[in-house]
């Protein structure tokens, strides 16, 4: 009996293969959209680069550089010094095939531009809505079905969106360069929104898998724009407050997959490795003394962490940052937040007021409904506060939500 065939996942040439597109994956997209200015053309030229190293690396071997390889053969697939080469492939095309697919960029690396890339995914020609995914699919290698269920809509419509959002980029003509200084701070504000836009979608979703994806690929966008541009705090800023969050999601779920809110949570569960990186990222931005939005959020998630921590009552000066960010960013997540603190600080009556400021715009809001039942049992009307989160769990999407907001108010 002959001998059975390497599996796929032993396959020591399969896994560089892997490997290499999913470490170098936005730097190799990123080199030959820049040279191509067309980012579906240099998708189109990295998947014919893998195909071809699956079928020659078992026999060839894996080069010393296997992102260099596939960087190298990608940008011949683009048409990158096809004139230089036309008469040696038309005297001997299979052999000069060969030696230039074997050919390979010198070890050193390569440059890193995807934070080029990422301020191409958010140009202001592309409509606000599609950059998170672009930014995703174009940087990290997500495929669009794993985009769409991410954020709620059929594969269709997703990749039909970022078809359309590279054609943009292309027939646009948008240069494939980092702005100028004067313009940075504006789009790289445009970065981290589509970044948090990511997150916040990973994080709504609770049940399954895929949330927690999603917000693992949001957290990789922020560790590269913090690292690539460590100048601007706001992007140290993002990353603190998406760890301090991420931190907490192995103890938002009891053993019976039961929600479980940050003021029951079990701290031990919680993973102190991200607790301590995003209070350092959150101290780094601070000693920049330029406060932002982003820096705000992460400080009110470190104060929540720390009276968890503790036991302290911090609510006072969580109530101050919550008044600060609401002066630099104002927004109704911020607003009910706010009211939230209020009635956790004893302050019930001004908690109902805040919220009632609300209300036209938050009928169908469900942290709104959260909120004031938790700010009506305070206030000792337990039958408006049974109602409020009857409604509350009407407008959640996730059953252990829903079955705590009922059970939280049942009396």
């Amino acid at each position: 009996m002959a001998g059975a065939a390497a599996s796929p996942a032993r396959d020591p040439a399969r896994q560089a293969a892997e490997a290499a597109a999913r470490t170098a994956y936005g730097r190799l997209i990123a080199l030959l959209a820049r040279d191509s200015r067309d980012i579906a053309a240099a998708e189109d030229a990295l998947a014919d680069a893998l195909a071809r190293a699956l079928a020659r690396w078992p026999t060839d071997g894996v080069p010393a550089n296997p992102p260099a390889w596939l960087l190298t053969v990608a940008r011949r697939q683009l048409g990158h010094g096809r004139a230089r080469a036309a008469t040696a492939l038309a005297a001997a095309p299979s052999l000069a095939l060969r030696e230039d697919e074997r050919a390979q960029t010198p070890d050193a690396e390569f440059p890193d531009e995807r934070l080029m890339l990422l301020f191409v995914c958010t140009h202001p020609a592309i409509t606000p809505r599609v950059q998170a995914p672009l930014m995703l699919q174009v940087v990290l290698g997500l495929d669009a079905a794993r985009i769409a269920a991410a954020f709620l809509v059929s594969p269709a419509a997703m990749g039909q969106a970022l078809v359309r959002a590279k054609a943009r980029i292309r027939d646009a003509g948008i240069a494939f360069t980092v702005p100028p200084a004067d313009e940075r701070p504006a789009r790289l504000a445009a970065i981290r929104t589509a970044i948090y836009a990511a997150y916040t979608a990973g994080w709504d979703q609770l049940e399954g898998d895929r949330a927690s994806v999603l917000a693992t690929e949001a957290a990789l966008l922020a560790r590269l724009v913090a690292t690539l541009a460590p100048d601007d705090p706001e992007n140290a800023g993002l990353l603190a407050l998406i760890l301090l969050c991420e931190a907490r999601r192995p103890a938002r779920r009891d053993a019976h997959g039961g929600f479980v809110p940050l003021d029951r949570q079990d701290v031990r569960q919680w993973d102190r490795d991200l607790v301590r990186e995003g209070e350092a990222a959150l101290r780094h931005a601070a000693a920049q003394g330029r406060p932002g939005r982003f820096q705000l959020e992460a400080a009110i998630q470190s104060l929540h962490n720390q009276q968890r921590l503790t036991g302290a009552d911090l609510s006072v000066p969580l109530i101050g940052l919550y008044d600060r960010l609401l002066a630099l960013a104002p927004s109704i997540g911020a607003a009910i937040a706010r009211a939230a603190a209020l009635t956790a600080a004893g302050a019930a009556p001004a908690a109902l007021a805040a919220l009632d400021a609300l209300a036209e715009r938050c009928r169908d809001h469900q942290p709104w409904w959260a909120a004031r039942a938790d700010t009506l049992a305070a206030l000792g009307d337990p039958a408006a506060a049974r109602a409020a989160a009857t409604r509350a769990a009407g407008l959640s999407a996730d059953p252990a939500v829903r079955a705590f907001l009922l059970g939280r108010h049942r009396g």
